[in-house]
């Protein structure tokens, strides 16, 4: 079931996707080499616990730690570990926060040192990709309209999306309905109205 969010809760939706934000661009200056992703999630929790709030991922179905860190070729949901970031590497950093019993999730890419011109391309199609479908969201539209437009941005570049995976609607959950898939056809899928929140997190190979 889809839950239509009122005004009030989307102003609390508001502020701990705020605090998700906020967290994310204060640990960016600490992406560099030779930084362990295992510091990078201690940076991101404290940061998150001083404001009052919870990291989502911390024990959320057994996951050990407070955000996800995916080097290179990890799709998502990658482990904070004593590994330690290389020059040329990708990293998505995915984070979630509780606060006032709502979930804000929020992610970035980030490229350490100097990036190679393959990750490059990627990366920058990925976030062309991201734009075009936050573009197709408005009621009225479809969920087929998102996946269509991540397919029509990365496929003519030779690019492949990843269908395991998916956005997912967020609130009182961490994860709610409806699954946002990354793929589909304009005009199909459930009809997007006013109040519904969810996430468009487009994986690309």
């Amino acid at each position: 079931m889809i839950h239509i969010k009122t005004a009030a809760e989307i102003e609390l939706m508001r502020k701990t996707c705020v605090l998700a934000a906020e967290t994310l661009l204060m640990v960016t200056p600490y992406v560099k080499p030779g930084v362990t992703t295992n510091h990078l999630n201690d940076i991101c929790h404290d940061f998150i616990i001083k404001h009052a709030a919870y990291p989502s991922p911390l024990n959320y179905r057994g996951f050990p730690k407070s955000i996800c860190t995916s080097v290179n070729d990890e799709i998502c949901h990658g482990v904070p570990s004593d590994r330690k970031l290389r020059n040329g590497d990708i990293v998505n950093l995915d984070i979630t926060t509780y606060l006032n019993n709502y979930h804000g999730d929020t992610n970035q890419t980030f490229f350490v040192g100097s990036p190679r011109a393959q990750a490059k391309k990627l990366v920058e199609a990925t976030i062309e990709a991201l734009q075009k479908s936050i573009e197709m969201v408005r009621p009225g539209a479809h969920l087929g309209d998102i996946g269509a437009a991540i397919q029509e941005t990365v496929e003519p570049k030779g690019y492949s999306v990843v269908r395991e995976f998916c956005g997912h609607g967020i609130g009182r959950s961490f994860h709610e309905e409806p699954q946002v898939l990354h793929v589909g056809r304009y005009g199909e899928g459930i009809e997007l109205k006013q109040g519904m929140i969810f996430t468009i997190e487009p994986m690309i190979n």
